[in-house]
Formats: C-alpha cells, sequence, structure tokens
C-alpha cells in the first residue's frame, strides 16, 4: 500500500471540498431546471383557463429562472475547470483519493 503522507493532508481536503461544492452546484441547476419544468406544467394549464396576468407572471419568471440557470450553468463550467487544475498542479490521484477511504 502506498502512503499518501507526499501530498500535504490539506491539499487533498480542500480538493475534497472543491467537489463537494461541484455537487452542490449540480443540485441547484437541477433544482433550477425543475423550476423551469414546473412553470411550463402551468403555463400549459393555463392555457385552458386563460388569464392574462397569470400568463404575464409566469413568463416573467420563467425569464428570472432561465437567467439564472445560465449563471449557475457558467460557475459550473468555471469551477469545473478550477477543481481540474488544481487536481492536476497539486498532483492529486484518484488512487490517493481511494486509499483515504480505505
Amino acid at each position: 500500500m502506498k502512503t499518501i503522507s507526499k501530498r500535504p493532508m490539506d491539499k487533498i481536503e480542500k480538493y475534497k471540498t472543491m467537489e463537494k461544492i461541484l455537487r452542490e452546484i449540480e443540485d441547484l441547476k437541477n433544482s433550477e431546471t425543475a423550476v423551469i419544468k414546473k412553470i411550463g406544467q402551468i403555463e400549459t394549464e393555463n392555457m385552458n383557463i386563460n388569464v392574462q396576468n397569470l400568463d404575464k407572471s409566469l413568463n416573467e419568471i420563467y425569464d428570472g429562472v432561465y437567467k439564472n440557470l445560465q449563471n449557475v450553468e457558467n460557475l459550473q463550467n468555471s469551477f469545473s475547470e478550477t477543481v481540474a487544475d488544481f487536481k492536476e498542479k497539486n498532483k492529486i490521484t484518484d488512487e490517493m483519493l481511494l486509499e483515504l477511504r480505505e
């Protein structure tokens, strides 16, 4: 078994925290996507009752949520690169991470 003492533990812990943040950003993206789908469902139901101010409000909400989704996706892409760069710069291998779990 190889020892992981060659890498300071704080770098591995930092990487693990960065990975956790990436998962949380993915959750945020999924939440925004769910809101967009829910707006679509409400808009479809509103076609039957044709309430104008509901339609207008939903369009405004959709625009805001869609912009948020784009921002979250941009953040996810940017932070993914940051995490990958950190992993490479600090020579953190998948093997090192597996050893920590054992």
